[in-house]
């Protein structure tokens, strides 16, 4: 029940400075405590979860050679392509086809992820940033993050 209905209802049927009205004040109390742990923690807990492993994978990336002379475009492109290979394990699509898909909504296909999603999303990250160093292919990799996405959802 929210604070602001609840306080409506004890209101009503106590008179003031009753023992309603300390627990009110109580109810107010830990409203306000727990809205400033969640501050602490990072204020959005989905976006904390999806950058868990989020370094891991890139440092996996950056670690294998990429060939000399590319430009940045190039070099984001060799990036992006590594998100999808987790999109397409996890969501069976690509940011770009996404975006097309959902012309409406702001952000990407994570933002709108559930918790166990962006869980499962998080060790693919670890398990990529293996795979890349076992030096597997990309379409091996797909295959394999695929199989255990659908095992973990």
């Amino acid at each position: 029940m929210e604070v602001r209905t609840l306080t409506r209802i004890l209101r009503m049927n106590s008179p003031p400075g009753s023992i309603v009205e300390f627990k009110l004040y109580l109810i107010k109390e830990f409203q306000r405590l727990k809205d400033e742990e969640r501050k602490q923690l990072g204020g959005d807990i989905r976006r904390n979860l999806a950058k868990i492993n989020y370094r891991v994978h890139a440092d996996a990336i950056r670690e294998k050679p990429i060939p000399a002379g590319l430009t940045r475009q190039q070099i984001n492109t060799i990036y992006a392509s590594e998100a999808d290979v987790l999109n397409m394990a996890l969501f069976g699509i690509t940011v770009k086809e996404w975006r097309e898909a959902n012309a409406n909504k702001t952000g990407n296909i994570r933002v709108y992820a559930g918790i166990s999603q962006l869980v499962c999303l998080s060790n693919l990250e670890n398990l990529n940033a293996l795979f890349i160093n076992e030096n597997l292919l990309h379409h091996e990799r797909l295959v394999k993050l695929n199989t255990i996405a659908i095992h973990q959802m």
